[in-house]
C-alpha cells in the first residue's frame, strides 16, 4: 500500500503546483473514516481508494481528481456526509465526490433499476465534470482486478456483467483503450473463463512454435520503414483474449481460421510522415481488402486519430498496423485524460464539450424512465460506426446499420421529427436504406410531418428511439385523455347528470390523479372506471340499469338497430393511429361504414370490432367493457385493411390479373399469402387498402366479374 508522502510526492513528480496540504487532509481524513473497515480480501478498506488514486495518478490527472478518489467511498460507506467533504474540502472536490457516489439509498427497487438510476446519476455528473468518469472507471478497475475475492458467484458475474455492459464501454467512448482493454479482459474471465483459458493457451503455444516472432516482424517493419527515410517507434503485440473471441463469435469461424491475431504500432513524428509510413508497408507488403480506415482525416467521436490498414506482412503473417504521431499517440493511450494532464492548464471539465456525452443528455430527456435510457446508452455506445457527410461536408459518426432517420435525428432532434425522405449520394432511396461510410445524405422535411411509430423497428441509434418513443408515448397519452374524457361524458349522460369539470376535480386525488387529464387518460387506458368516477363525484346521481342473466349480449342487438340517440351517446373515433390509443382488431378488419362496437382493454385501449365480429362473444359477461363508437367524418381515407380469400385459376397470367383488377378500383395490395394450392387453382388471403367498407365491394364486385377468378369472398381472422 502507497503511503502518504509517496502519494504527495508523485503528484509533485508531474504537477509542481499541487496542493500537497488538501492531498494530506483527504489522506488522513479518509484513513480515519474508513478506519476498521475491511474489503472482501481481508485487507483494511482504505487500501481501495488508495489503489483508485494510485491508477489516476499513473495518467498524471490533477490533484483535485486525486483527492476525489481518495475521498469517493467515503459518503457512501462511512458516517461522513457531503457538507462534511464540502467544508474541509471546498464545493470543487465534493461536486466530484457526489457524482461519483451512488444511489444507495433506493429502496423497493430491482437491481437492475437501482444500476439504471445509479447510471442515470453518473451520466447527470460527468455531463458536469469529465473527471467524474475517470474516477469511477479506476474505481471500477480495481474492483474487478480484486473481484476474485468475492464469494458468491452470482455477484462476482453480476459486477463482471455490468462492467462489460456499461464501464468497458465508456471506456472506450473516452480513447483510454488500454483501460477498456483491462476491463474487458477481467470481466472476460469472470463471464467465460473456459474459453478465456483456451485462447491463452492457444496464443502461449503460438508464441513457444513461432519462437519470438513478433520481435522479427517489428524489425523487418523498421528495416522497411528505414528504406524509404521513415523514423519511427514500432510496438507489436498480440490481440487480447475477448478481441479475439468477439471476432470468432462474429466471423463464426474458430481460432486456427483467425490470421490477424497480432496488431503493431508505428508512431512517427508528424502528420506527412504517418502517410509517408502508410506508402512503404502498402508497397512492401499485400493489402487486406477493407481493413484500411484513416481515422486522421475522419476522427472517432472522442478525439482518436490514426491510420489502420491490414496487410499480408513478414513471414506471409496477416497483421493489423496502426500509424500515428506523437500527439495522437498520447490521446490514444490515454484519450480524456491526456487534456486532464497537469500541462493542460487550459483543460475544460464541462463534459457537454464531448459529443456523445450530449447525446446521452439528450436520451436521458426523452427516456421515459431509467431504464429505458440504461437500454438506448447501450446501444449508443456498443456498434461499430460509419461516417457520413451533410450535403455541406460536415462529418456525422453513426453506428453500424443506421438509417436516414437516424441520421436526421444526429444533425438535430427537429430535422429527425419533421422528416418524410432522404438523398443517398444524390439518390432518393427508402428511408430504411442502411448507410454506408463516405455516404452523402440530403433530408427532405416538412413542417406537418410527425414520428411513424414504426420507425422504431429499423432505427439504430439510442438516440432516435428515444425521441420516437417519446412522441409515440405522448401521442398515446392524449389519445387516451381525449378518449377518456369521451367515456367519462358518456357515462354522466347516462345517468342524466349534465357533465362538468368542476364536481370532478375533488376528487381527482381519490384515483391518484394530478390533475384531470390524468384522470382522463387513466380512464382511457382502463385503469379507472368511468362508473366509478360518476358515482365517487355525484353520490345521488341514479345507477344504470344492470343486464339480467341473459342479456349480457344486449349490447349487439343494441348496436344494430341503433337510434339516434345511440348515435349521439356513441364516441367518434379520431385519428386512429396503429398501436395507440385506438385499433382495429385483427380478427374481422372493421372498415368505416360497417357496424362497429369498442372493448375496453387496460393498458391498451380500446380495440375496435365489427359488430358481428365472433371475439365478441368472450366479452358477454364484461358489458362494462363495452363501448359504443362510430366511425367520424373523416375516417373514410385509404388507410383501412380488407382482407379477402380469393380463389383464382392456376394458369399464366391470373395473378397479374387480380392486381390489375385491384389497381385499377384504386385497391393497394398490402400482403398477399397463398394458402392452399393444386393442380387447377390457387387459395389467397389478401390485405387490401381501402377507404370504406363500400369501396372492398366494388374491388369484391370487379374481381367476380373476372373469368379468371373463381370466388371472391371477405376473410374473417
Amino acid at each position: 500500500m502507497i503511503r502518504q508522502y509517496e502519494l504527495v510526492e508523485t503528484v509533485k513528480s508531474y504537477d509542481p503546483t499541487t496542493d500537497e496540504s488538501a492531498v494530506d487532509r483527504a489522506y488522513v481524513y479518509a484513513m480515519k473514516m474508513h478506519g476498521s473497515q475491511t474489503r472482501a480480501s481481508g485487507d483494511p478498506y482504505f487500501s481501495h481508494p488508495l489503489e483508485v488514486a494510485g491508477i489516476l495518478t499513473g495518467l498524471k490527472l490533477d490533484h483535485g481528481t486525486i483527492i476525489t478518489a481518495l475521498l469517493h467511498d467515503v459518503i457512501e460507506d462511512t458516517d461522513a456526509t457531503l457538507e462534511d467533504v464540502r467544508a474541509m474540502f471546498g464545493e470543487d472536490i465534493a461536486r466530484l465526490v457526489d457524482g461519483v457516489t451512488k444511489l444507495t439509498r433506493i429502496e423497493l427497487q430491482s437491481d437492475r433499476t437501482k444500476q439504471a438510476e445509479n447510471f442515470r446519476k453518473l451520466v447527470l455528473a460527468m455531463s458536469q465534470d469529465i473527471r467524474v468518469l475517470l474516477v469511477k472507471l479506476a474505481d471500477r478497475l480495481h474492483n474487478m482486478r480484486t473481484l476474485h475475492y468475492i464469494k458468491k458467484e452470482e455477484k462476482r458475474r453480476r459486477i463482471a456483467a455490468e462492467t462489460m455492459d456499461i464501464y468497458a464501454p465508456l471506456a472506450g467512448r473516452i480513447g483510454m483503450n488500454d483501460l477498456k482493454d483491462e476491463l474487458e479482459d477481467l470481466a472476460f474471465a469472470e463471464i467465460n473463463g473456459d474459453a478465456r483459458t483456451s485462447i491463452k493457451s492457444r496464443l502461449d503455444f503460438l508464441r513457444s512454435e513461432g519462437g519470438d516472432v513478433t520481435d522479427r516482424i517489428r524489425e523487418e517493419l523498421l528495416r522497411v520503414l528505414a528504406e524509404g527515410g521513415v523514423e519511427a517507434r514500432v510496438s507489436g503485440r498480440m490481440k487480447t483474449p475477448y478481441s479475439i473471441w468477439q471476432k470468432m463469435q462474429r466471423k463464426n469461424v474458430a481460432m486456427e481460421q483467425l490470421s490477424d491475431i497480432m496488431a503493431f504500432r508505428l508512431v512517427v513524428k508528424d502528420v506527412p510522415a504517418c502517410y509517408q509510413a502508410l506508402g512503404q508497408i502498402h508497397a512492401a507488403y499485400p493489402v487486406v481488402p477493407g481493413r484500411f480506415k484513416d481515422y486522421i482525416s475522419t476522427p472517432k467521436p472522442n478525439g482518436y486519430r490514426s491510420l489502420h490498414t491490414g496487410v499480408i506482412g513478414p513471414e506471409r503473417q496477416r497483421i493489423e498496423i496502426q500509424i500515428r504521431d506523437e500527439a495522437m499517440h498520447q490521446i490514444g493511450e490515454l484519450g480524456v485524460a491526456a487534456h486532464w494532464s497537469y500541462k493542460q492548464s487550459g483543460a475544460t471539465g464541462d463534459g457537454k464539450n464531448y459529443r456523445w456525452i450530449r447525446e446521452l443528455l439528450d436520451i436521458l430527456e426523452q427516456a421515459s424512465g431509467p431504464e429505458e435510457f440504461l437500454e438506448h446508452t447501450k446501444l449508443e455506445m456498443y456498434q461499430d460506426q460509419v461516417f457520413c457527410f451533410t450535403p455541406k461536408g460536415d462529418l456525422i459518426a453513426l453506428p453500424r446499420g443506421s438509417v436516414p432517420i437516424d441520421f436526421a435525428y444526429a444533425v438535430h432532434s427537429e430535422v429527425g421529427d419533421r422528416c418524410i425522405g432522404a438523398k443517398i449520394n444524390g439518390r432518393l432511396l427508402p428511408l430504411t436504406t442502411q448507410l454506408r461510410n463516405g455516404d452523402q445524405v440530403e433530408v427532405s422535411t416538412s413542417k406537418t410531418s410527425t414520428p411513424s411509430p414504426t420507425w422504431e423497428q429499423f432505427v439504430a441509434t439510442g438516440k432516435a428511439k428515444a425521441r420516437i418513443r417519446r412522441f409515440v408515448r405522448l401521442k398515446r397519452r392524449q389519445q387516451f385523455a381525449d378518449l377518456g374524457k369521451a367515456i367519462l361524458q358518456k357515462a354522466f349522460r347516462q345517468a342524466g347528470v349534465s357533465y362538468s369539470e368542476k364536481p370532478v376535480e375533488p376528487v381527482l386525488k381519490r384515483f391518484h390523479a394530478e390533475g384531470i387529464e390524468d384522470l382522463y387518460a387513466a380512464i382511457g387506458e382502463g385503469t379507472v372506471s368511468a362508473q366509478e368516477v360518476l358515482h365517487t363525484a355525484v353520490p345521488d346521481a341514479r345507477p344504470q340499469p344492470r343486464a339480467t342473466e341473459g342479456e349480457n349480449v344486449v349490447p349487439l342487438s343494441r348496436a344494430r338497430g341503433k337510434t339516434k340517440k345511440a348515435k349521439k351517446d356513441s364516441v367518434p373515433i379520431k385519428g386512429l393511429i396503429d398501436g395507440m390509443a385506438m385499433h382495429f382488431a385483427r380478427c374481422c378488419h372493421p372498415l368505416p361504414g360497417e357496424r362497429i362496437v369498442g372493448i375496453v382493454t387496460t393498458g391498451k385501449g380500446v380495440t375496435i370490432h365489427t359488430i358481428d365480429c365472433e371475439t365478441l362473444e368472450n366479452f358477454h359477461d364484461q358489458p362494462e367493457r363495452w363501448l359504443d363508437v362510430s366511425w367520424g367524418e373523416s375516417d373514410e381515407r385509404p388507410e383501412h385493411i380488407g382482407r379477402l380469400d380469393i380463389v383464382i385459376a392456376n394458369e399464366p397470367g391470373s395473378l397479374g390479373a387480380l392486381s390489375t383488377v385491384i389497381g385499377r378500383n384504386d385497391g393497394n395490395i398490402l400482403n398477399l399469402k397463398i394458402t392452399n394450392r393444386s393442380n387447377d387453382f390457387f387459395e389467397l388471403l389478401i390485405d387490401v387498402q381501402v377507404a370504406n367498407v363500400r369501396h372492398l365491394i366494388n374491388i369484391i364486385a370487379a374481381l367476380r366479374a373476372n373469368p379468371v377468378i373463381n370466388s371472391v369472398d371477405r376473410a374473417r381472422g
